[in-house]
């Protein structure tokens, strides 16, 4: 029995707004009827494999954080050409009411 009959393909057409010919109907349903049966097969043999995205496990390599030593604000702020309240101070870039 196929898992899919030309008139549910028709169905399916009329649906999508698809102007099919009976040729079209035809070959479509075949189509789709090897495509689904395919899909059954291939989920009647995985079904005791777990779902996953990809088959090759992925895992994020970082290091632990760790309190290193680092520059103080005076430090940090030597090299600034302008300087306001221990901040970088930056030409204005957006208008006022941005």
């Amino acid at each position: 029995m196929p898992a899919i009959s030309r008139d549910e393909v028709a169905h399916l057409a009329r649906l999508s707004r698809l102007a099919l010919t009976d040729d079209e109907l035809d070959l479509y349903a075949g189509q789709l009827d090897s495509i689904l049966t395919h899909v059954k097969r291939i989920a009647e043999v995985a079904a005791d494999v777990p779902a996953t995205a990809s088959p090759n496990p992925e895992t994020n390599v970082t290091r632990p954080d760790a309190v290193q030593p680092c520059l103080t604000p005076d430090e940090a702020l030597s090299g600034a050409p302008a300087v306001e309240d221990q901040r970088f101070m930056v030409p204005q870039i957006l208008g006022e009411g941005e």
